[in-house]
């Protein structure tokens, strides 16, 4: 357990100044035809490091901007809604978003047309323009949200956060996995129900909920001497039933990633796949942060780096302690 303790500093230090909630990481920029050539616009940028200034979608050649664009903020984004009128079919010709190259960032790109068809495509700095073709295929509608997912939960340090407090509670690889299938099981439960329109639940006081979740582990974490002493195993519900514990509060996180992803949506006519795939982008981000934070607690324990035994309850209120700024910080944001 001493190299566990020891990740669990570095990882809450590396953490602890980037707390936010879990928003999807990409610029977004929408096409819904509402008439045969003409499009409503929508431009999503966040304007954290001058983001919204730096980037600047370029209008096809053959369109312009029809009408005023309106411009508004909604938390930490900004929003601008337009018209666009072609002289003649927009597939074919080129989208570029000016800046994007010397960003660390992408955006999504969504096309969709009067007839159903519809184009999802993923700028990177690396390939800033598009040609606009007549629908995706659905490789590239599954690796766009595929990409999504991934990058969604290993950006959604809260989620990571839980996670990690689990990773320190459970003992023994059958528990850990069970308890992460739990977690799993749950968290693809609402994302569906939410994003397919079953269930409607407001994702402010979901925020604030799911931060308490993180609360409550890194209390029963500081209970005892990092989750393995006697009176842990006695009386914390959460060394006992481990999965139950995962299982009810990934329900909740299911419907913070279910609010993230409706940021950008979904393409309608590929609604399935892009759900199925940036849920499995969201399990292949878990797997792959739960195998970096093993491989490091093997690496430190294979170290024998020595550590003092009030380590474990250190690393319970520093995760305590972000939690609770979450807490207050979402609850505020709610009212």
């Amino acid at each position: 357990m001493i190299s566990a303790r020891l990740a669990a500093l570095l990882v809450l230090c590396s953490v602890a100044g980037t707390a936010s909630a879990h928003r999807l990481s990409p610029a977004f920029f929408g096409l819904t035809e509402i008439e045969p050539n003409t499009f409503q616009a929508q431009w999503k940028v966040s304007i954290s490091g001058g983001l919204a200034d730096a980037m600047q979608p370029q209008v096809p050649a053959g369109c312009a901007v029809v009408g005023a664009v309106r411009t508004y903020t909604v938390d930490d984004a900004r929003f601008d809604h337009g018209r666009i009128s072609c002289e003649d079919r927009l597939p074919g010709k080129l989208f570029e978003v000016n800046g994007l190259a010397a960003t660390q960032t992408d955006v999504l790109l969504r096309v969709d047309y009067l007839d159903g068809r519809s184009f999802t495509h993923r700028l990177v700095p690396e390939s800033p323009s598009v040609v606009i073709p007549e629908e995706s295929g659905a490789l590239d509608v599954a690796a766009t949200y595929l990409v999504l997912g991934v990058e969604h939960i290993l950006l959604g340090i809260d989620h990571l956060l839980f996670v990690f407090a689990l990773l320190l509670l459970v003992q023994g690889l059958g528990r850990l996995i069970a308890t992460v299938t739990a977690f799993t099981v749950a968290h693809s439960i609402t994302l569906g129900a939410a994003t397919l329109g079953f269930v409607h639940v407001p994702i402010a006081p979901v925020e604030a909920t799911i931060a308490l979740s993180i609360l409550f582990v890194a209390t029963e974490l500081a209970r005892g001497d990092g989750g393995t002493g006697p009176l842990m195993a006695q009386r914390s519900l959460t060394a006992r039933f481990p999965w139950l514990v995962a299982f009810t509060f990934g329900l909740l996180h299911g419907f913070g990633f279910a609010g993230a992803l409706s940021e950008v949506g979904l393409p309608e006519s590929a609604i399935p796949l892009a759900l199925l795939f940036f849920n499995v982008g969201v399990e292949l981000g878990q797997l792959m942060f739960i195998a970096a934070v093993l491989v490091l607690g093997w690496g430190l324990r294979y170290l024998s780096v020595p550590l003092p035994r009030w380590s474990a309850r250190l690393s319970a209120y520093m995760i305590g302690s972000v939690a609770a700024f979450w807490v207050f910080e979402r609850t505020v944001t709610a009212i």
